[in-house]
Order: structure tokens, then C-alpha cells, then sequence
């Protein structure tokens, strides 16, 4: 414990001093700062937040946290050539990374909430899902970028990889699914829908947040069914868990394979 503890603590002072972690967390208070600024309407603030977040986060996650392994090539030799777990180091140096972009996150969006409080009239309850929302895209994206540059030596071919792992739970992948919707809107498909949403852990992400602002019958007949389930208590846990299987999976073949890499 006291070796993981200290190399998280190297982690967080280096990161500290990256002017990439400064700059994230910048972009979240000015873009929070703006939205309140510019519109009063609390629940639209929400929706644009919820928009920028889903894409923002995913793909800073997966590239920042890409690149940071790879610029971490020497450190990690370093380590290992010290008697120390390889599982133990691997947790390190991702818990040393998620956390703070976790941090920045949540830091650069609440300042400014701080700030409006006066101006704002319920939806609390909505606005923590959205934090849970990105807390969870952080860990996700972030055990996603150990895995990719773990199981690839070439930086650009490992980046190239990322990109494209953000681009398909991003865009691809809805695109797959309306088509696939579009083909079968003859049959009964709301069953299907809500499965392939929960293999998308960004659209799982969005539909919890979507379903708590209850706009739900913008949604038609699909958010109807969307909303009988998501909106229950037995539907948020089974996100929630979910989103939390989406995490651990990615982490734990990373885990693997870097304890057999041959470095």
C-alpha cells in the first residue's frame, strides 16, 4: 500500500505541473461560466453541459491518457527494474491519472455553479448525474488509453487507435445503430435498443442524464420505454453497475497483459 500510495503521489506532482491539466480544467469553468452567463435556464445550462461533457471528456481521456503511458515509457523501466508488483504499478500510475482529470472536471464546473447559486432553482438531482456521468467517461476513456498503449508499442499506431476508439463509441456506433434501428421499424425493437445502449457506455452516460431532465417524450415511443426503465430505481443501479463493468473490464486485460509485457 505504502508503494502505490507513493507512486500516485509522484503521479499527482507530475501532473500538477502539466499545463494540459490547467488547461482542461480552464476550458470546463469558462465553458460553465459562459452557458450561466448567457442563459439562466438551468436546464438547458444541463443539456449543453451534458453535450460537451460526453464528447469533451472521452476524447481527452483516451488521448491525454495514451500519451501519458507512452511519455511514462522510461519511468515505468525505471520502476520495474525495483522489487514491485507490475499490478501494483499499473494501478499507480492509472489512478494517478484518472483522479486528477476526474478533479479537473468537477472543479472547473462547480466553481462557477458556486457562483450561481442564487440564480438556480432545483435540478440538483440532475446535475449529479451529470458528475457521475463524468467521473465515470474519465475512468472508462482512461482504462481504455492503458489498454490500447499497453497492447501497442507504436505511439502512433497506439494514438491512431485511441482516436478511432473515441470516434467509434462517439459517433460510429449511433450511426450503426439508427441504421440497424431503420431497417428493423417494423418489429418490436425497444428491448433491443436499450441493450445496445448499455454496450455504449457514452450513450448509457447521456441516457441517464437525458432521462432525469424528463424530456424523455421528445424521445417518442423508444423514450417512453427508455424512461420506464433508466428512470427506475432498478434501472439507474443496472446503469450505474453497468458503466462500473465498462470501467473494470478494460483495466483488468490491461492489468494483465502489462504484467506479462516484456519491457
Amino acid at each position: 500500500m505504502r508503494v502505490l500510495l507513493k507512486i500516485i503521489k509522484y503521479q499527482f506532482h507530475d501532473l500538477s505541473r502539466s499545463k494540459w491539466i490547467i488547461i482542461y480544467t480552464a476550458f470546463f469553468f469558462l465553458l460553465s461560466y459562459s452557458l450561466f452567463t448567457f442563459n439562466k435556464d438551468f436546464s438547458r445550462v444541463l443539456i449543453s453541459l451534458m453535450n460537451v461533457v460526453l464528447i469533451i471528456i472521452p476524447l481527452v481521456s483516451t488521448i491525454f491518457g495514451t500519451i501519458h503511458y507512452y511519455n511514462s515509457k522510461e519511468y515505468i523501466i525505471f520502476m520495474l527494474a525495483q522489487p514491485i508488483k507490475r499490478s501494483i504499478l499499473f494501478f499507480g500510475l492509472y489512478i494517478g491519472l484518472a483522479i486528477p482529470l476526474a478533479l479537473s472536471f468537477v472543479v472547473g464546473i462547480s466553481i462557477p455553479i458556486l457562483f450561481n447559486l442564487g440564480n438556480i432553482s432545483g435540478g440538483f438531482d440532475v446535475l449529479i448525474f451529470l458528475f457521475i456521468a463524468g467521473f465515470f467517461q474519465t475512468i472508462i476513456f482512461c482504462s481504455i488509453a492503458f489498454l490500447i498503449a499497453t497492447l501497442n508499442e507504436n505511439k502512433m499506431l497506439g494514438l491512431g487507435l485511441a482516436t478511432f476508439s473515441w470516434l467509434a463509441f462517439s459517433a460510429i456506433y449511433d450511426g450503426l445503430i439508427l441504421f440497424l434501428l431503420q431497417i428493423l421499424q417494423d418489429y418490436p425493437i425497444e428491448k433491443i435498443s436499450i441493450i445496445l445502449s448499455m454496450l455504449n457506455p457514452i450513450d448509457l452516460a447521456r441516457l441517464l442524464v437525458i432521462l432525469k431532465l424528463d424530456i424523455s417524450a421528445l424521445m417518442g415511443y423508444t423514450g417512453a420505454v427508455f424512461q420506464k426503465f433508466f428512470g427506475s430505481s432498478l434501472g439507474t443501479i443496472l446503469s450505474i453497475l453497468s458503466l462500473i463493468v465498462w470501467a473494470v473490464i478494460p483495466f483488468f486485460i490491461g492489468i494483465r497483459k502489462f504484467s506479462k509485457k516484456d519491457f
